[in-house]
C-alpha cells in the first residue's frame, strides 16, 4: 500500500487498528496465555524471594557458615601418672599432626615435595601415595615435634596444615613399661595403667567455633562450644626406686642364667600396695617401632605356671589350722619314694623321719603328700580358693588371669597328693605373692592395689594368727643353712620364704624345661614386704628356685628394706651358705 492509498483509507473512515497491515494473525487467547504465564513466573519469583528472605533464613545462614565457619576441636591434656612419691612416670608433651589438602600440595615443586618427605621421614614414593587421594583431607604424619613442624611450614607448601595434639612421654622407659603401659596415636590407653585408668586420665575434649578465610587462616573467634577438661592425675602405689632395683636385678638374673623370661613383684604387707612389678623381656614405651608379643606380655599378671613347692605352705597351714598336725608332728619319708595307685612320687633324696617343720625346710614332696591325704579334698580346694587361686583377680589391672584349680569332686588321690606340692594347679606370680600375705599378716588376706591408698584395706581371715606365726617360723628355716634357700638370706634382716621348681607343661605334657621361683617376706619379726620372683627356663644348668630365684629375692629385699628405712632385726651381717645346699624336691 502506498502513501496515497493510506491517506485514502483514513479519509474513508477506516480505523487504524483494522488496517490489514497491522492486523494480528494469532488468536487472541494465545496472547492471554502468554500474559498469564509471565504473571505466574513473576509471582513465583516473588514467592521464592519471600520464602528465602523471610522463612528460610536459618537454612541459608547455615549454608553460608559452612563456607567460612569451622568447629575446632580443643584437645584435653591427659593426666600425669606419678609414683607414690610424686615422681612423674608418664606425661603429655604438645606435638602437631601434619595434614594436607592433596590437590593443593601436588601443585608444589618436586624440590618442595622431596624436602617435605625428608622432614616426615618418608620416601618420595610414600608421600605421593598418600597425596594421590580423592579425599579433601589426609594425615601425613601424627605426633610431629614442634621443631620439625617449623621446618615444614618454612617450605611454604600450599595445602599443608597442622593440628595441635599430645604425645605421651615415659621417663622410666623399659623399667616401668608393664606397669604404666602406653597410649596410641589418639592418646588413648592401650595397656597397663594407661588402659586401666583411661576414663579418668583422658579428660573431656572441648570445641570452639571460628571463622576462616579462603586460605584456611582463622580471622575471627566466634565462641567456645565446650570448654576442655583436662584429665585427672593418677598416683600409683609403685616406688620408682624399688621398681628400678627389682628390674635391674631381674635383668641381671635372666642374663646370667640365659633364661627365656622372668618376673618379680614387691608388695607392702600393711597396705596391699604393689611397690614394684617388673618383667623381662621388656620394651621402651617411647619407641615402639619394633615391638613383639613377648615384650608386651606382663608375665607377672597374665602368665600362669605350676608353682611347685611354693604351694606347700598352704597345705601345711591347712593341716595346722584344722589341728590335724603340729609343727613337731613326725612323718616317715623313707625310702624317698611313694606309690599312689599306679603312679609314684618322690623326693630329691631320702630324708627319713621328718617333723612338719622339717618337711617345709627340706621341701619334702612325700611328707607334704602324706599330710594332704589326711584331709578331705574339699578343704584343700577351699583353702586354695580362699587365697585367690583359680579366682579372677580384681586388682584394677588389665589382663589378670584366674589360673586353674580343678573342682575337688574330680580329684583322685594321686592328684590330691601332687596338688599339695604345686603340680596340677596353675597360678600367676601376682596371685602367689598375694596369697603369701596370710603368712605375713597373721592370717588375714587383703586386696592388692596398684594405686596409692590412704585408708586401711578391708581384710578377711583365712587362717588363725597362731597358724600364721607357726608358718612364718617354719618358712624362716628354709633360708637357713639347712634349708633349700640359704641364698635368699639378707644381711641384717631375718627373712622367710619358700622355693619352687616345676617342670613346664607344653602341649599337655611335661617337658625338660623349668620354672624356678621363690616367694618370701622380710623382716621375719614384723614383715613389711613380700617379694615373689619367677625365672622362666634357665638354661645354664642351674634350675632350682633356691639357686636361680632366691638370690634375686635377697638383693631386691636388701635394697627395698633400706629404701623404706626398715630397722634391721638381726645381728647377723654375713650370709651363711653351706658348701652343698639342700635341693628341693620337684
Amino acid at each position: 500500500m502506498n502513501r496515497g492509498s493510506s491517506r485514502t483509507a483514513a479519509a474513508r473512515g477506516v480505523p487504524f487498528s483494522t488496517s490489514p497491515v497491522l492486523a494480528v494473525q494469532l488468536p487472541a487467547w494465545r496472547s492471554r496465555v502468554v500474559l498469564f504465564g509471565m504473571f505466574a513466573a513473576f509471582a513465583a519469583l516473588a514467592g521464592r524471594a519471600l520464602y528465602l528472605q523471610g522463612i528460610s533464613t536459618e537454612f541459608l545462614q547455615k549454608q553460608g557458615e559452612a563456607r567460612y565457619a569451622r568447629t575446632l576441636e580443643l584437645p584435653a591434656t591427659r593426666g600425669k601418672i606419678t609414683d607414690r612419691n610424686g615422681q612423674v612416670l608418664a606425661s603429655s608433651v604438645p606435638v602437631k599432626a601434619v595434614w594436607a589438602i592433596p590437590e593443593d600440595v601436588l601443585e608444589s615443586t618436586p624440590q618442595q615435595l622431596r624436602a617435605l618427605a625428608g622432614l616426615l621421614d618418608m620416601t618420595d614414593r610414600d608421600l605421593r601415595k598418600k597425596l594421590d587421594s580423592d579425599r579433601s583431607f589426609v594425615y601425613l604424619k601424627r605426633q610431629v615435634e614442634q621443631e620439625t613442624v617449623d621446618k615444614i611450614l618454612k617450605l611454604g607448601i600450599a595445602g599443608i596444615e597442622t593440628r595441635k595434639e599430645y604425645k605421651r612421654f615415659y621417663p622410666e622407659g623399659e623399667a616401668m613399661a608393664h606397669v604404666v603401659g602406653f597410649t596410641n596415636v589418639e592418646d588413648a590407653g592401650q595397656d597397663g595403667m594407661e588402659l586401666s585408668a583411661q576414663a579418668g586420665l583422658a579428660g573431656v575434649t572441648g570445641s570452639r567455633r571460628v571463622i576462616k578465610d579462603r586460605l584456611g587462616r582463622i580471622v575471627e573467634d566466634i565462641a567456645a562450644i565446650h570448654e576442655p577438661h583436662d584429665g585427672k592425675n593418677l598416683t600409683l602405689s609403685i616406688d620408682s626406686k624399688i621398681q628400678y632395683i627389682a628390674f635391674s636385678q631381674l635383668k641381671e638374673a635372666v642374663a646370667r642364667y640365659k633364661a627365656k623370661a622372668g618376673g618379680v613383684i614387691v608388695v607392702d604387707t600393711r597396705t596391699g600396695e604393689v611397690l614394684a612389678l617388673a618383667n623381662l623381656p621388656s620394651y621402651n614405651p617411647n619407641d615402639r617401632s619394633i615391638l613383639t608379643g613377648a615384650q608386651l606380655r606382663n608375665r607377672v599378671v597374665t602368665d600362669t605356671f605350676e608353682p611347685g613347692s611354693t604351694l606347700k605352705p598352704f597345705t601345711i597351714a591347712l593341716a595346722l589350722d584344722t589341728h590335724r598336725v603340729t609343727p613337731t608332728s613326725t612323718y616317715q619319708t623313707s625310702p624317698g619314694k611313694m606309690t599312689i595307685g599306679t603312679a609314684t612320687i618322690g623326693d630329691s633324696h631320702a630324708h627319713g623321719i621328718l617333723t612338719v617343720a622339717q618337711i617345709i625346710q627340706k621341701s619334702s614332696n612325700i611328707g607334704t603328700a602324706k599330710i594332704a591325704l589326711q584331709m578331705p579334698p574339699q578343704e584343700m580346694w577351699e583353702m586354695f580358693s580362699g587365697v585367690g587361686f583359680g579366682q579372677q583377680p580384681h586388682f584394677g589391672f588389665p589382663g589378670a588371669v584366674a589360673g586353674r584349680v580343678r573342682p575337688f569332686k574330680s580329684w583322685r588321690p594321686i592328684e590330691q597328693a601332687t596338688m599339695s606340692y604345686g603340680h596340677g594347679i596353675s597360678v600367676s606370680l601376682l596371685q602367689l605373692a598375694h596369697a603369701y600375705t596370710i603368712f605375713a599378716r597373721d592370717g588375714d588376706l587383703i586386696p592388692l592395689s596398684f594405686v596409692k591408698t590412704s585408708e586401711p584395706p578391708a581384710s578377711h581371715r583365712v587362717i588363725s594368727e597362731k597358724t600364721a606365726r607357726e608358718m612364718r617360723a617354719m618358712l624362716e628355716t628354709v633360708v637357713g643353712p639347712e634349708g633349700t634357700a640359704p641364698k635368699a638370706q639378707v644381711p641384717g634382716y631375718r627373712v622367710g620364704g619358700k622355693t619352687g621348681t616345676a617342670y613346664k607343661v607344653v602341649g599337655g605334657k611335661y617337658v625338660n624345661k623349668y620354672v624356678a621361683s621363690f616367694v618370701g617376706f622380710a623382716p621375719a619379726s614384723d614383715p613389711r614386704i613380700i617379694i615373689a620372683v619367677m625365672v622362666d627356663e634357665p638354661s645354664t644348668g642351674e634350675h632350682f628356685g633356691g639357686d636361680v630365684a632366691a638370690p634375686v629375692f635377697s638383693l631386691v629385699a636388701a635394697a627395698a628394706l633400706r629404701a623404706m628405712n626398715v630397722t634391721p632385726d638381726s645381728s647377723v651381717t654375713n650370709i651363711i651358705i653351706p658348701a652343698a645346699g639342700v635341693q628341693e624336691s620337684m
